[in-house]
């Protein structure tokens, strides 16, 4: 099938039927502080949900704030995260990171997008999804792997640059769906719309979507 751009009453029809299957979704990793949920985010990359969440209980025991991470060193964390991928990276990005929040913050993770992104590691994505559940601010939205994905699939954006589609999702999404959107779409990914083969037969877009990129489906 070509590739085709949803607009108008067709992009949010499909978003409202999104929204309403999958309404429980919400953000996917634990934690209990800003500070928390900056290293799990920072420690999820490339690494499956379910194995950061495994790590980061005794991680969070052990380390409290910016400082205890600041004051740490990448061996003394590799010991705690070291069953996710590219661990002793991760680390010193996390040690990194912290030290400039201790310097600049006094400890505190920024709650201002400009500040969060000036941080060593922290992207746009990973900006909003601080702000959005650690201070329930919403500016954006978070735009990873399923998003990029299942935003060209379904006929949401056809651009390959996550701030253009951050862009493109912001000009369709009613503004009260932000905050957990990018959930409902890794959810919907993870149940039907899968990476490989998707369920197309089980979708509830399955009239609207255009299947842009697929090859094979169930």
């Amino acid at each position: 099938m070509g590739v085709i751009l949803l607009e108008g009453g067709d992009a949010k029809s499909a978003i409202d039927a999104l929204e309403k299957e999958y309404k429980s979704a919400k953000y996917y990793l634990n934690f209990s502080t800003p500070i928390d949920l900056l290293v799990a985010a920072i420690i999820s990359a490339q690494t499956r949900d379910e194995t950061v969440n495994s790590v980061t209980p005794e991680l969070f025991k052990k380390f409290k704030t910016a400082k205890d991470y600041a004051n740490s060193n990448a061996n003394e964390l590799v010991k705690y995260i070291g069953k996710v991928s590219f661990a002793g990276n991760k680390a010193k990005n996390i040690i990194a990171t912290c030290k400039a929040i201790e310097e600049k913050y006094g400890g505190k993770v920024p709650n201002k997008m400009d500040e969060l992104t000036e941080l060593p590691g922290i992207g746009r994505k990973t900006a909003n999804t601080i702000l959005i559940n650690a201070y329930g601010i919403v500016n954006g939205i978070p735009v990873d792997t399923w998003v990029i994905k299942l935003s060209y699939r379904i006929g949401l954006s056809l651009n390959k640059d996550p701030d253009k589609i951050e862009q493109d999702l912001m000009r369709i999404v009613d503004k009260k769906h932000w905050k957990n959107f990018a959930y409902v779409l890794k959810t919907h990914g993870k149940k039907i719309c899968q990476s490989q083969i998707p369920i197309c037969s089980k979708c509830i877009l399955n009239k609207v979507c255009p299947r842009n990129g697929v090859t094979k489906s169930l």
